[in-house]
């Protein structure tokens, strides 16, 4: 899905109504201090609430003093690449200063936001102010394959140097770096801007891997077979945007596994998506059709990526259990096609307050296209939760609750299923693998392909541990006494077991009105 939509803090009734001006400009939310704001959105610890959107990456423009923005994100701070944009805006409205992420959107979120109330934009990062862009930031479509050279090649042209600007691709990059070098074009691929003792080297991502396999191919195998192909031609890994196959594969390990070694998105396709391009088709197949409705996968992946004026420039390659192809798009792609492979995130909120839920446990949250559980759950996460789709179930549905979750990521959504404590624990991580695995009343097909990932909670048994000193402190088991589900027999059996084992129990579910 698209990154986190930015909010926008309030904590004055003046300040809300330049929050207004401003969500309407940046499709922002807004969030205000209750008590002394009519935002829908309100919170009553303004510090806690600043650390839970930054831990959940969400951008945030408050419309307050730096120092109360700095001091509440100071503890999360760790790593400038991935931290997202903080943006200090003055009340009346005159200044917006980016405090974090300068490179990484809270420039251009500045001047944008700067534009829409008649204000200044305050950008402090060097080469931003002299010379209006930032290196290690390229246009979309363009990747810089060495940023951890951006630095000095920024403080050498801050210093007076006068670089050059090189490669095939270089006139394309030209409007880009104009003020730096005329570009001279070469046969090397991409855009390299060389100073004496530095280089970086831009390349248009302009390919689409096509590719295709049988089921447990070996990952090495498919990795090969591409190196191969890439090894023909006089271009870059760097040029590749994307990898791209029949949705039949979301779950392929050789494909996942080829699409983090090169660092790029892994996107697919329906088969009825495919067959469309049959007629561009450089070897179609009769047999590949009969087996997954398409009469080939990795040229018909390759040219629908990227898009109606690509060329085929690998035709299929093959390999005993693989197949590779790939186009190139007359431009560089920006916008990647197809859809990308489900998830569901299985959430553990712990017992319900914010300073107990992990920053991971928000940001997958923050990143989710549907909120799933049961309402009272959803309901604790509070602003975190405020305009996210839902669908709550009640209590007793928690079968629905997790078939629902798999089916909906089977399209290709983010969603997360919100628990109470830790969602292994008596809760719902154990049921989606359940349904998972099921062969009778199961989920489909494209359900058992989605991703599953696991976001740890604090659990009732640590919560109350932590509150009455260390009980768990050495071996230690859990029981319910819930018998709805377990025959009471088999929990009297288990306590027994327990006591004479000399463990330190705790018990879940003593008690409620059908127990």
């Amino acid at each position: 899905m698209a990154d986190p939509a930015p909010v926008v803090l309030c904590l004055t009734s003046a300040g809300h109504k330049l929050a207004q001006r401003i969500a309407d400009a940046i499709g922002a939310e807004i969030h205000g201090l209750a008590r002394r704001t009519d935002a829908v959105v309100t919170f009553d610890k303004t510090t806690d609430h600043i650390r839970d959107l930054f831990a959940a990456g969400r951008p945030v423009i408050g419309i307050c003093a730096a120092g109360i923005l700095i001091r509440s994100v100071a503890p999360l701070l760790a790593d400038k690449h991935t931290e997202p944009p903080v943006l200090a805006v003055a009340e009346d409205g005159s200044s917006v200063v980016p405090l974090l992420g300068g490179h990484h959107g809270a420039n251009a979120l500045a001047h944008e936001i700067a534009t829409a109330i008649y204000g200044s934009a305050v950008i402090t990062t060097a080469g931003d102010t002299r010379f209006g862009v930032a290196l290690d930031e390229p246009p979309a479509g363009w990747c810089l394959a060495n940023p951890e050279d951006a630095k000095p090649m920024a403080a050498a042209l801050l210093e007076g140097s006068t670089p050059s600007l090189e490669g095939r691709d270089a006139a394309e990059l030209a409007f880009w770096l104009e003020q730096f070098a005329e570009p001279s074009p070469t046969d090397e691929p991409g855009a390299i801007l060389t100073d004496f003792d530095v280089s970086l080297r831009y390349y248009p991502q302009r390919l689409a891997i096509g590719v295709g396999c049988a089921r447990n191919c070996p990952p090495q195998e498919l990795a090969g077979l591409l190196q191969q192909a890439l090894e023909t031609l006089p271009i870059s890994s760097h040029e590749i945007a994307g990898l791209f196959s029949v949705d039949l594969k979301a779950d392929e390990a050789a494909m996942l596994d080829l699409a983090a070694e090169l660092g790029v998105p892994f996107r697919l396709f329906s088969a009825e998506e495919l067959e469309e391009e049959t007629p561009r088709l450089a070897n179609p197949s009769d047999v590949v059709f009969a087996e997954v409705g398409c009469h080939g996968v990795a040229e018909a992946a390759a040219l629908r990526a990227a898009g109606p004026d690509a060329e085929l420039i690998v035709e299929k390659q093959k390999s005993a259990n693989a197949t590779v192809a790939i186009a190139r798009a007359p431009v560089p792609i920006r916008a990647l096609p197809g859809r990308k492979r489900g998830q569901v995130s299985l959430i553990g909120i712990g017992p319900g307050q914010a300073t107990w839920r992990t920053p991971e446990a928000s940001r997958l949250i923050a990143n989710a296209d549907e909120l799933v559980g049961y309402g009272f759950y959803i309901d604790l996460l509070g602003p975190l939760a405020k305009g996210k789709p839902r669908a709550d179930f009640p209590l007793g549905g928690e079968e629905d609750r997790c078939r629902y979750a798999l089916e909906e990521a089977a399209k290709g959504r983010e969603i997360a299923v919100i628990c109470s404590g830790d969602a292994g624990i008596y809760a719902m991580g154990a049921l989606v693998y359940e349904l998972m695995a099921r062969d009778e009343n199961g989920v489909s097909e494209a359900a058992r392909r989605v991703e599953v990932v696991s976001a740890p909670g604090i659990s009732a048994l640590q919560a109350a541990a932590a509150r009455i000193g260390a009980p768990l402190g050495h071996d230690f088991c859990a029981i319910s006494l819930s018998d709805l589900l377990t025959p009471r027999a088999d929990i009297e059996r288990r306590i027994r077991a327990a006591a004479e084992g000399d463990f330190v129990i705790a018990f879940y579910n003593p008690v409620s009105k059908r127990r």
